[in-house]
């Protein structure tokens, strides 16, 4: 590789990690403004803020490098929506598929909560498409893209993961349960991005993985059902459900990776 190659290379890397950290300070200087509502439209607010000022910042850093929206998939197309939809549908399949493998084993059952009807619904599916158009917006669209190119597929997905997992430890998450969790979900939506070409099928995986987890029980919010663990299985409960979604999040990136695979083989004839 000549010198101007390593250049161009290093050139992307910086501007993408500028990008990263851009996106960061979004983050931080919006949740001191968070709005005092209830439910969850404080973090719909907040989700909707940032994913413009993101998208904002996504501009000018493909302004600088000569490029449009559509080169790196953040572009809207005309069944942007239904692809949305079909990622949605993905995703709520594989955290039922997920809670399906935990409840296998037993001591487990499903408890309605009390008080969770249609309003806490609706702001939780709009805070969660929020935040979901806003982090993949941020790690899947410009960042994931121009390192693809320059890094390679593997390189370019194992490094906007980690940026992910740090991201999502500075919010809170153990250091378990970012790596093993947000580091593999993001290898996840990654490779939906990279495989369908743009934002729209990862960002309705992505909503749709925190909506289903949080009907539930599975976030720090009420969801619309809680899990009873009986007694002493708490701690095999917790392991058995980072497994199972192990067990489903690793097919299914495999299968985009498959599609990517496929559709490179096809247009290469």
């Amino acid at each position: 590789m000549t010198s101007g190659g390593r250049r161009s290379r290093w050139t992307t890397f910086s501007r993408v990690v500028l990008l990263m950290v851009g996106c960061a300070i979004i983050l931080m200087a919006a949740n001191p403004f968070t709005p005092h509502l209830a439910e969850q439209w404080p973090t719909a607010i907040v989700g909707t803020v940032t994913g413009f000022a993101t998208l904002g910042l996504s501009l000018l850093f493909l302004r600088w490098d000569g490029l449009r929206l559509a080169d790196v998939g953040a572009a809207p197309r005309r069944r942007s929506l239904v692809r949305m939809a079909l990622g949605f549908l993905v995703g709520l399949l594989l955290v039922a598929m997920q809670m399906g493998l935990v409840t296998l084993e037993g001591h487990l059952r499903w408890v309605r909560s009390s008080g969770v009807g249609v309003a806490p619904s609706l702001s939780a599916l709009a805070a969660y498409l929020a935040l979901a158009c806003r982090e993949e917006l941020a790690f899947h669209g410009y960042p994931l893209r121009r390192m693809e190119q320059d890094f390679g597929l593997w390189g370019a997905q194992i490094f906007v993961a980690t940026i992910f997992a740090f991201e999502h430890v500075a919010g809170g998450y153990s250091w378990r349960n970012a790596i093993l969790g947000a580091f593999a979900g993001s290898l996840l939506f990654g490779m939906a991005a990279l495989a369908t070409r743009g934002l729209a099928v990862p960002i309705g995986l992505h909503a749709a993985w925190n909506f289903g987890q949080w009907i539930l029980g599975q976030k720090a919010v009420s969801g619309l059902w809680m899990p009873v663990v009986a007694g002493g299985y708490r701690a095999r409960f917790d392991r058995n459900e980072m497994l199972a979604y192990l067990a489903v999040v690793g097919p299914a990136t495999v299968a985009f990776w498959w599609m990517k695979r496929r559709r490179q083989k096809t247009a290469a004839r």
